[in-house]
Formats: C-alpha cells, sequence, structure tokens
C-alpha cells in the first residue's frame, strides 16, 4: 500500500513547490524599490537642446547652368585610296601626330607612269591631226574664195578641224587624269592631327571602286569641340542673360570646363555654336563650345562637365545645402527667435555655390538659421541657440 502512493505524493509536493517559489517571487518584485527617474537632458536652462545658428552668408554671386557632355574633334578624316594598285610603303607610326601634307602611303606608281606615257603621245597624235585640219581648212578656204572649190568640200574641212580641236582637248583631259592618278598614289595628310591605327598592310592591292579601301583614319586635336543638350528651360535662362543668336550666327560666349576625374572648373572655352531648332522628341537643343587642346591631353569621345553663367553677378544669402529640408513640395529652414523658439520658413532656393545653396527669398540676413543639429529642432520647441560660422 506506502508503494502505491508514494508517486501521487512526490507528484503534489513537487506542485505546491513549484507554487511557493513563484508567490515569494512576485513579492519581492513587489517590495522592490522604484528605479530612479531619467537625468533631466543636458543643454541650456530647463533641458532646452542645443542647436548651433548662424545668420546667411551674404556675397556677390553668379549662378551657372551646368551640362554633361563630350569632346569630338573639328576634324575627323577617313583616308581611302583614290587610285587602285599594290601598296608599296607606309611613312608613319601607328598613333603618330602628323601635319597637314605629310606623305603617308605610296601605291606603285609604275601603272600610272606608263598610263600618263600613254596619255602624253594620244595628245601629241591629237593635236598633229588638229594641225593638219587647220592647214586644210585654210587651203580650202582660200580656194573657195577664188571659187576654185565647192562650198561642201569647205564645210567638210570645217567639220574635220572641229573634230580635230575637240579630240586634241579629250587628249589634253587624259593627260590631266593621268597626271591626277600618278599624284593620288603619294597619299599624303590632308589634315593636321593625330593618325589612327593602319588599316591594310604592305603588299596589298587597294581598290578604289565602289567602295574605296579605308587606309586609316586622322582626327585633329587642337583645338576640340565640345557638344551638348541643353533643355528648353536652360535656352530660355541662356537668352535672357546673353541675348538670342545674331542673324549672322556669331556666338562667343565664355564658358568652363572640366574633365570627369576633375573637381576644379580650371579649364576654358568659348560657346560658338547653337543649333537652329529644338529637338521634338526630347525637348533639348545642341550646342557647342570650343576649346583649346595645345597639350593634346584631351581625347576626341572623352566626356566631361560645361558650365556658363545663367545670371549677371547679384547680392545673394547663402546658406549649407544641409541646411534647407523637404517638406513635401516645400523648402524649409529652421530659425531661432530670440527666445529660443524655433520657428520654419519656406524658402525658396537656386544653385550651388561653392558648396553653398543661394536662398533666393524667405529668410533675411539677420536671421539665426539652424546649421547643426536639425534633429534636435522641432518646430515651436524651445531650444538652445549657440553662434556657429558657415564656412
Amino acid at each position: 500500500m506506502a508503494r502505491f502512493f508514494s508517486r501521487p505524493i512526490v507528484g503534489i509536493a513537487l506542485v505546491l513547490a513549484t507554487i511557493l517559489g513563484a508567490g515569494i517571487y512576485f513579492a519581492s518584485r513587489q517590495t522592490a524599490p522604484a528605479p530612479a527617474s531619467a537625468a533631466p537632458q543636458a543643454g541650456g536652462p530647463g533641458g532646452a537642446p542645443p542647436v548651433t545658428v548662424s545668420a546667411p552668408v551674404k556675397r556677390s554671386v553668379t549662378e551657372w547652368l551646368e551640362f554633361t557632355g563630350q569632346f569630338a574633334a573639328v576634324d575627323h578624316v577617313e583616308l581611302r585610296a583614290r587610285v587602285g594598285g599594290y601598296l608599296t610603303d607606309i611613312h608613319f607610326a601607328d598613333g603618330q601626330m602628323v601635319q597637314k601634307g605629310d606623305l603617308l602611303f605610296t601605291i606603285d606608281p609604275r601603272p600610272h607612269e606608263i598610263a600618263l606615257a600613254s596619255a602624253r603621245a594620244k595628245l601629241d597624235q591629237a593635236s598633229s591631226s588638229r594641225d593638219f585640219a587647220g592647214r586644210q581648212l585654210s587651203r580650202v578656204d582660200e580656194l573657195q574664195r577664188r571659187d576654185y572649190a565647192p562650198q561642201t568640200l569647205l564645210d567638210q574641212r570645217q567639220t574635220e578641224s572641229k573634230g580635230a580641236g575637240a579630240a586634241a582637248e579629250a587628249a589634253r583631259a587624259a593627260v590631266r587624269e593621268a597626271e591626277l592618278n600618278l599624284q593620288f598614289t603619294r597619299i599624303t595628310a590632308p589634315v593636321s592631327g593625330r593618325v589612327g591605327a593602319r588599316q591594310i598592310s604592305i603588299g596589298n592591292l587597294v581598290s578604289a571602286t565602289t567602295t574605296p579601301t579605308l587606309l586609316t583614319t586622322i582626327v585633329s586635336q587642337d583645338p576640340l569641340y565640345f557638344t551638348f543638350d541643353m533643355s528648353e528651360a536652360d535656352l530660355l535662362a541662356f537668352q535672357r542673360v546673353h541675348g538670342a543668336v545674331s542673324a549672322q550666327g556669331q556666338l562667343d560666349v565664355p564658358v568652363e570646363l572640366r574633365l570627369m576625374d576633375e573637381k576644379a572648373w580650371g579649364r576654358k572655352g568659348r560657346l560658338t555654336f547653337i543649333d537652329n531648332q529644338l529637338d521634338k522628341a526630347s525637348g533639348t537643343i545642341r550646342a557647342r563650345a570650343t576649346i583649346a587642346n595645345t597639350d593634346n591631353f584631351i581625347a576626341p569621345g572623352a566626356f566631361g562637365r560645361i558650365r556658363m553663367p545663367a545670371t549677371a553677378p547679384f547680392e545673394a544669402l547663402l546658406l549649407p545645402d544641409a541646411a534647407v529640408v523637404t517638406d513635401q513640395n516645400r523648402k524649409i529652414v529652421m530659425t531661432v527667435t530670440p527666445d529660443g523658439t524655433v520657428a520654419p520658413r519656406p524658402v525658396e532656393i537656386g544653385g550651388l555655390i561653392d558648396g553653398l545653396r543661394i536662398v533666393r527669398s524667405g529668410i533675411g540676413p539677420d536671421d539665426q538659421v539652424v546649421i547643426n543639429g536639425l534633429l534636435r529642432a522641432r518646430p515651436g520647441s524651445k531650444v538652445t541657440a549657440q553662434p556657429g560660422t558657415i564656412k
């Protein structure tokens, strides 16, 4: 009988022990001392959080229009053969700078020398026939005046003389053509610039038929064009300052450029061309500036940035760009009143000048604007304003 009741008795004892332990735990929780209240937030009087404020910077500035564009060579020539023949010589190294008139390729001139000699011989023959026909015409003309020759014979001699003269002119033209073909066996640079890689090797047959053989390319290096697209709004802003393009198409506006890895606008150029119409699909217009490249550092095809004056110099208020916050579709800055209250001000902003944002309207030159600690500056709350400096 003792063995039968041993297991239930043990189970009941464990349950009672668990309940007793839980009661002691909750009793100790109720009698534990309450934690100390949080210390007041550091700051000014009454625990107002600190923020850094400053008046806007006032100075004379010029707003700029900036665009991304691409450098392009003023002259780009695909050098192709004008006469056929075997290529005998190449007189340049790939990538070499060449001057206008430099000899680049030589095609075997011997067949063209033979053609020129044959054309000159035919010219001599045609000239002799023309002279003979002229003498014949003179004799018949004299006989006809004395009524010793019929008019039909005179007409025949006149026709023969004109035909012989035409044949001589045709032979002379053939000589000129043969001379040109002989000159074309020496292929020279039509412009100064950097020559590309040769597209054919010595010993190959050069063709000058329907699709002339491409030999190489030449692109000019100095100066370069910089082409870019501006929107209709940017075009109107530009014309408000600089006026419309003259009827003669004259345009000469100073611009500044930089390469994609450059920070400073250290390169100077001139805006010299704006296209005659806006693109209907994109609503943009093509423009082009000219820039010197005396050191040949800029490669045609490289990308860069360009900027041009969008306004005349004017007095502006400047703030750090981080001090301007966005509230839906508005731009706002936080100002601090003399009693330490945060007052938001809607503003109209402009472009960036040396890292500072132009504020067109909404604040005055003496307003204290929060430039650091914006997360602690809630509208209507109290803050401790600490003076700062806008760099």
